[in-house]
């Protein structure tokens, strides 16, 4: 039991580890349908709830689902608690392992989805003027409603009922980024030292912004859909200059040009080119493939609402039960 500003903590087990802290699934005051998250960090960080506070006063109602929420800070000296929601269907990561345990790989029409949550999440956050800075499947919380999706193609795309309620959720902001507590375009040089996650500009010494978050997705993409990590390679372009994009192939009964264009767009963003409207484009046009046919609809309320479900409650079943 842990007592923090007038509240009791009923630790139920350790939802996940970092080299700095601690995540646990906790009861307050010992009731079960009151569950929260409790990060228990040392040193002390306060940064992270500075950023869940941007997002509550920037990120538009309808959106914020999909970036977490932090009821409280309990800030000590050597160390600090920060309370907030707690969802119970794992991560994208775990998603992704749970495929490479049966020895296949996610569905295509799983990863389309997915795919549409996280340009949802990018475009809404970058409109914001807030920068992740560690967008990572082990930071995108899984978010399931409790009505079954419909097959309604307006609800789809506009993301209202149920669809609405279920999809991605965006946590950890210990490495956010508030841009306007900078001069006007600032860049940043900061390498994140995070394995297969160092943007193109990191591993080339370069100034960055909001394409390390881009690059995050491209990566995410690359392991739902290969069961890897992303390598890239540089080539030079009909026009003579150099593009980005990455070594692995695509199935030939994948929509090849759609994770073409997707992958060529954001790995190779012109920085003069508004980011945010390329994330909307691309966000509309996996949407239109995904509506054009019922099929697609159908398979996707189907696996989302069923085998995910399964397999995520065989990956936390001896962690948290």
């Amino acid at each position: 039991m842990l007592s923090k500003g007038g509240e009791k903590y009923q630790i139920k087990g350790c939802a996940g580890q970092g080299g700095f802290a601690q995540v646990f699934k906790a009861y307050v005051n010992s009731n079960p349908d009151d569950v929260v998250a409790l990060k228990i960090q040392k040193p002390p960080f306060p940064w992270e709830f500075y950023m869940y506070r941007q997002l509550d006063m920037r990120i538009p109602e309808k959106e914020r689902k999909s970036f977490g929420f932090a009821h409280r800070l309990h800030l000590y000296s050597d160390y600090s608690v920060l309370v907030s929601d707690y969802l119970a269907h794992g991560t994208l990561q775990d998603a992704i392992n749970s495929n490479v345990v049966v020895g296949g790989s996610m569905e295509e029409v799983l990863c389309i989805y997915y795919t549409i949550e996280m340009l949802q999440i990018l475009e809404t956050l970058h409109d914001a003027a807030i920068i992740h800075g560690d967008f990572k499947p082990d930071n995108l919380l899984i978010r399931y409603s409790r009505d079954d999706p419909t097959e309604n193609e307006n609800e789809i795309r506009q993301r209202t009922g149920p669809w609405r309620d279920q999809g991605l959720c965006l946590v950890d902001w210990g490495r956010g980024i508030d841009p306007s507590l900078f001069p006007g375009n600032t860049k940043f040089m900061g390498d994140c030292r995070t394995s297969g996650f160092r943007c193109i500009q990191m591993q080339e010494n370069k100034p960055w912004t909001f394409q390390v978050d881009m690059y995050g997705l491209c990566v995410i993409v690359h392991l739902m859909l290969h069961n890897s990590y992303m390598e890239i390679e540089k080539k030079v372009s009909p026009e003579g200059t150099y593009i980005y994009q990455p070594k692995s192939h695509y199935k030939r009964y994948w929509n090849v040009d759609l994770w073409k264009t997707l992958f060529a767009k954001l790995l190779n963003v012109d920085p003069a080119e508004d980011h945010k409207k390329l994330l909307q484009s691309l966000r509309e046009s996996f949407q239109g493939y995904m509506c054009s046919d019922p099929k697609l609809i159908k398979a996707e309320a189907i696996i989302g609402e069923t085998k995910n479900i399964l397999m995520f409650s065989l990956v936390h079943q001896s962690r948290l039960e």
